[in-house]
């Protein structure tokens, strides 16, 4: 890495992913439990998360733990209706959970308070807790990111995927998950320093990609194209492994480089079915988890890590990456254009 690189607020924001984790998980029984307890109480039907940007890729994440671990549905709400629209809606029976890391967006916030209006239980997963959206809503998880100056979101982002299974985690009472988070902190650490610099070398001169994931991995997927938009003048597109081969695949031809997440659980057959038919299409595939028959390179990831948490160890391993490709295509990872920290939307 060079010096440039290890330099950036980015760079350094990222690093401190370990120690912000691990300080969420000392709080927890201060900070979660009164939250697990309410919830519990409240019992909801079905679970509606509320988000924009890289909080939005955090719901993704919690939507297919939610739905695996608590049987519940998870459904996506569109800010809008309620900040332009105005159309009230039903939420009875909803657990409303907002993830922000300002709290500050317009939009986020109305979308709170019409779902509490409408007879949900409204939560937010917010980085500042003294924000109008930690405000309104009836209970407030702190992210415990502490601040975060990029504009480009890296723990704030990891702070919210670790808030979200430690709720899973003590509300579907798995003692499997509740013991594997006490070990994140640890796995993060080890997985900042692991070598993704054949990702780096590989994307130096594209131009279009694809990232590709399945399940709890989709997420990270989606953070992980934004990610390359924003720090790095790349189009980057996120999809299902699934969904990849309902058209896109029509793209791929000869050295079009294609980043895949493989998961590690019952979805690791299709995806390696849709892995198999990239290299067949002659894509440059790099392969985070499985060794691909034929792929460009095979990027590292850590060891026994459960299988809900490895995609936060593997998004821990991209940033340090994506920072120094930023520098590397003469971006400034810290100043993407056109973009600031806050972003307030209606």
């Amino acid at each position: 890495m060079s010096d440039l690189a290890s330099q950036t607020q980015m760079h350094k924001e990222a690093l401190e992913a370990p120690e912000r984790v691990a300080e969420f998980l000392a709080a927890r029984r201060d900070n979660l439990m009164p939250v697990v307890q309410a919830i519990r109480d409240f019992g909801p039907r079905f679970v509606v998360t509320c988000a924009r940007g890289s909080s939005d890729h955090s719901a993704t994440y919690a939507k297919y733990l939610v739905e695996k671990k608590l049987g519940l549905p998870v459904v996506s709400h569109a800010p809008s209706m309620s900040s332009v629209f105005e159309q009230p809606l039903n939420f009875d029976g909803a657990l409303f959970v907002a993830i922000s890391q300002s709290g500050g967006s317009p939009d986020l916030i109305k979308s709170a308070e019409m779902a509490g209006a409408g007879g949900a239980m409204t939560i937010a997963f917010v980085n500042a807790t003294g924000s109008k959206l930690a405000e309104v809503c009836d209970h407030v998880v702190p992210l415990m990111a502490g601040p975060e100056t990029s504009i480009a979101a890296t723990k704030s982002y990891i702070a919210s995927l670790t808030a979200v299974a430690s709720l899973v985690a003590e509300l579907a009472e798995d003692l499997a998950l509740k013991e594997a988070l006490l070990h994140l902190p640890a796995h993060l650490k080890q997985a900042a320093g692991l070598d993704w610099s054949a990702a780096k070398q590989a994307l130096i001169d594209a131009s279009n990609f694809y990232v590709v994931a399945r399940g709890l991995g989709l997420g990270i997927a989606q953070e992980t194209a934004l990610k390359f938009k924003e720090t790095s003048g790349l189009h980057a597109e996120a999809f299902s492994a699934a969904e990849v081969r309902h058209g896109p695949m029509a793209l791929v031809k000869h050295g079009f480089p294609i980043l895949m997440y493989a998961p590690s659980n019952a979805a690791s057959l299709s995806f390696l079915e849709a892995a198999e038919q990239a290299v067949e299409a002659g894509a440059s595939v790099l392969s985070v988890g499985a060794d691909i028959k034929g792929a460009k390179a095979v990027l590292p990831t850590v060891d026994d890590v459960h299988p809900a948490l490895a995609p936060i160890t593997m998004i821990q391993s991209f940033y340090p990456m994506v920072n120094a490709l930023s520098i590397e295509r003469g971006y400034d990872p810290d100043k993407p254009p056109q973009l600031r920290k806050v972003t307030e939307t209606l």
